[in-house]
This record gives C-alpha cells, structure tokens and sequence, in this order.
C-alpha cells in the first residue's frame, strides 16, 4: 500500500475510534476502502447491518440511495456519506413523478398490480412502492410475496426485471431503466474471453443485459457470486461481468482463484463513476467535519415502512394493499 494511502487509512482509522464510527462499504467501492470498513456487503448486507449498528454514527462508502436506506432503517443513527452526489444510473431513470403517472394511468385502466422496486431507487419511488428488493431476495419476494392475482410493475431496473420474469414465470411490466456500468459489457469480447480460457466459468450479474446472461455459467447478485466461488475448492478460473471492484473481494475471500474482468464496450475498466467519487480523502473529512449526513425526509416514513417489510422480517405470504389503493 502507498505510503500516502497508508497514511490516510491510519488517520481514518483514529477519527473512526474518537467519534464512534462504523464504516459500511459496498463491494463495488475501491479495494483500499473495503479494506477499512467494518462491514462489507450488497445492498441487501448493508441495508440488514445497518440497522444492528450500535455507534452513534454510520459512515456508508456506497451512492446515496444506500445511505439513505440506512438512515430509513436506523433513523437515530447519524449517517455520512463520503460524497452526496454518489448518485445512481437506475435512480435517475425512474422519476418519482413519472411513475406516480404510470401508475395512475394502470389503475385508470383496470390493472390489478403491485409495484416491486429495485433498491437502486430513490426514498421517493421507494415511498410509492409496495415491495422493494435488491438481486439477492427478488426472486424469493417475486415468488413468494407477490399474490398471484396480482401483475408485477417492476422498477426502474429492466434487465432484472426481465430475469426475475424468466426464472419466476410471473408476467411483469417492465419500467424502461438500466445500469451503466452492466449495460456496456461487450459480448464480443466476452465471447473471445471464453474461448481464451475454456475452462472458466463465467459469472453475471443480473442487472446485465439478456444477451450477456446468456452466455453465463452462474447468474447472481454480489453475495451470491462469492458463495458460488467458495463452492470451488480446485483453482479455478471465473470470467466476471460486474463491477470490477468485486474482484477485489473475490480475491481476498478466495485466493487460491483466478478473476477476469469483462471488458466493457469502450474500455476494459468499465467502473461505476458515482461508486469512484467516494475517496479516502473524503471519508477521512466527513469524520473531521461530521457532513454530508443525510437528513430524515418526508418520504422516508413510508419508504422506511417498505424497506422493513421487504428487507427485514418479510411474511412468508403477501396480504399488502397495492401501493396508492
């Protein structure tokens, strides 16, 4: 580690004791941060480590929807976030205002549904939602929380939603939206990485589009990507169609493999920007100056009742009135 680097991590490392600091970080932040957080995970981690949290404040290396919800679940915590414009691709597809029309305009036209919401989404759209999910329980709330008689609207995420769509067989509206980064994965190059390497496997997340899925050994979120791996006891090695940063925690719980990023269509270093924009130096100065935290918002009351049925203690069957019904 550069002696610079290390410095700041050390001045972190204090701050962190003398102001009573727990570090949460996603596994997309950069492998020096995840190295000095407390907990690391997906979002569906977090949001459920969030709320055991017992310091007085939360520091969240993640984009603001992920803090947010920790706020929501953990409201008498203080929770910073290194840089507040760590925004979100999804978030910025899917208008509050927008689908409060599409919904209205379902409702006018007799549909019977419920709205299941990716938690890449802002508190808003959250607040207008009747389940939110994250890649790692989706399936289990499609399957298992959504009535029958219900059509699924899934939001913003259109590629999840599509998976979700074929491994459940529940029909679902699909809201037009995508990631950035897991939209620009290049098949070509993947298709030339698999035949670089014949014995690999190759690893997807579900955010990618259909026809990089379809070229997957193994389909899953964050979490899901490192038990699958730690199920190899061989070396082995796994082509990787996520954020690169995961590779860093996949490296670290399972060394004795071998990962390859796929490249993305304009480089072969196609990481989430707004991921970037959290940096040691940022972290360090939210501690010193205890900002930018994230305020409780008028939204976050019914957002917050959401994300707890759907994150934390979910019913094992659904008896939830369609959002705005």
């Amino acid at each position: 580690m550069p002696a610079v680097v290390e410095d700041i991590s050390a001045e972190i490392r204090d701050l962190k004791k003398k102001v009573g600091a727990t570090i949460l970080a996603h596994y997309y932040q950069e492998g020096e941060i995840q190295e000095l957080a407390d907990i690391t995970g997906d979002s569906l981690k977090l949001a459920r480590e969030a709320t055991k949290v017992e310091s007085p404040v939360i520091v969240f290396c993640g984009v603001l929807f992920m803090a947010e919800t920790a706020k929501m679940l953990n409201p008498k915590k203080k929770v910073l976030l290194p840089d507040p414009k760590a925004g979100c691709s999804l978030v910025d597809s899917c208008p509050p205002d927008k689908l409060a029309r599409y919904q209205e305009m379902l409702r006018e036209n007799g549909r019977k549904f419920q709205t299941v919401t990716y938690i890449n989404s802002s508190a808003k759209v959250k607040a207008l939602s009747d389940w939110v999910v994250t890649s790692g329980n989706a399936e289990d709330v499609v399957r298992n929380m959504v009535p029958a008689e219900y059509e699924i609207l899934f939001v913003p995420d259109q590629h999840l939603g599509r998976y979700l769509q074929e491994v459940t067989g529940r029909p679902m509206i699909l809201w037009n939206g995508s990631c950035m980064v897991h939209e620009i994965f290049s098949v070509q190059d993947l298709l030339k990485m698999k035949k670089q390497h014949p014995g690999a496997k190759t690893l997807a997340h579900p955010e990618c589009p259909a026809n990089v899925l379809g070229h997957a050994d193994y389909v899953g979120g964050t979490e899901a990507m490192i038990k699958y791996v730690e199920g190899y006891a061989e070396p082995t090695t796994f082509i990787v169609a996520t954020e690169p940063n995961m590779l860093w925690q996949l490296e670290r719980r399972t060394p004795r493999h071998t990962f390859l990023p796929v490249p993305g269509i304009t480089c072969a270093c196609n990481k989430c920007p707004h991921m970037a924009l959290n940096t040691l130096e940022k972290i360090r100065d939210c501690l010193l100056n205890g900002s930018p935290e994230i305020t409780w918002q008028p939204e976050f009351d019914k957002a917050k009742d959401v994300l707890a049925r759907s994150l934390l203690n979910p019913p094992a069957t659904a008896k939830v009135q369609p959002a705005g019904d």
